[in-house]
């Protein structure tokens, strides 16, 4: 099967410019229906799954590859060079910032920038940073996912999304993370809450946007200004938006700050 397959890849328009959408965990594609389209007009669109996620191909998943966030870098690097792309403009929210900044440093020459939606290289507070978890708490969200998809998935998406007084918008999240495979779900969270990507953080040479929500309890905006701070070229905006999918909860705000930087 090709990667476009595997990945269920997605290309709309033909602009002069590729601009690439990267979803978080547990959400697929869909999750940047309200943001791409503002782009259409000058990049081409790529969208993709992760594979494991969405309309993925579920029997590529190798728990070897995708133990590592790694694994997904190597993917996106895949898609890329498979559809000939160069100078890409790599938007990836959530666990996707790190991703995509694997992927920059792995294939420097593909990236013409990187825009970092609510990004954390790592959850777990250590002596001095602040990630916003300590390691009993990420311990216990991990058990709790793996004993009870369904009802981790009822109880964290609300509190994720934020937002209470637009109760859909954690309900789609919600549906999100229940059609999510939970063993792959399980493995994904821990890969995306126990990873540490603090060192990579100053390898990166690529411009990066950092947009991070004024109150989210996932990435807290320490953790935003810890990332502006040890990307060399890169700049933090900091948006009103609350909760952690500021693309589905504040769509026209992310488009506002992307616009600024591309």
């Amino acid at each position: 099967m090709s990667v476009i397959q595997r990945n269920n890849v997605h290309i709309i328009g033909a602009g002069p410019a590729t601009m690439m959408f990267a979803h978080g965990f547990g959400c697929d594609q869909n999750m940047w229906r309200h943001v791409w389209p503002a782009f259409e007009d000058k990049f081409r669109i790529v969208l993709f799954d992760h594979v494991g996620s969405g309309g993925s191909d579920l029997k590529a998943y190798k728990s070897e590859k995708y133990g590592s966030l790694k694994g997904y870098a190597d993917d996106a690097v895949e898609i890329c060079r498979e559809l000939n792309l160069t100078d890409v403009v790599f938007v990836g929210h959530s666990v996707s910032a790190m991703i995509g900044l694997l992927a920059a440093l792995k294939a420097p020459e593909l990236f013409k920038s990187l825009i970092m939606v609510g990004p954390s290289p790592r959850y777990i507070n250590d002596q001095s940073y602040v990630g916003g978890f300590d390691e009993k708490q990420i311990t216990e969200l991990l058990d709790f996912l793996a004993d009870n998809h369904m009802g981790w998935s009822t109880a964290m998406a609300p509190v994720i999304m934020g937002n209470a007084d637009r109760p859909e918008l954690g309900t789609e999240l919600t549906n999100s993370f229940c059609s999510t495979d939970p063993d792959i779900a399980k493995e994904f969270a821990r890969v995306t809450f126990m990873s540490d990507n603090r060192e990579d953080l100053p390898k990166l040479t690529t411009p990066t946007l950092v947009l991070q929500c004024k109150e989210d309890v996932i990435a807290p905006i320490a953790v935003g200004e810890y990332v502006q701070k040890h990307i060399p070229n890169s700049q933090l905006v900091i948006l009103q938006a609350t909760g952690h999918c500021p693309n589905l909860s504040a769509p026209e705000e992310v488009i506002a700050a992307m616009r600024g930087f591309v």
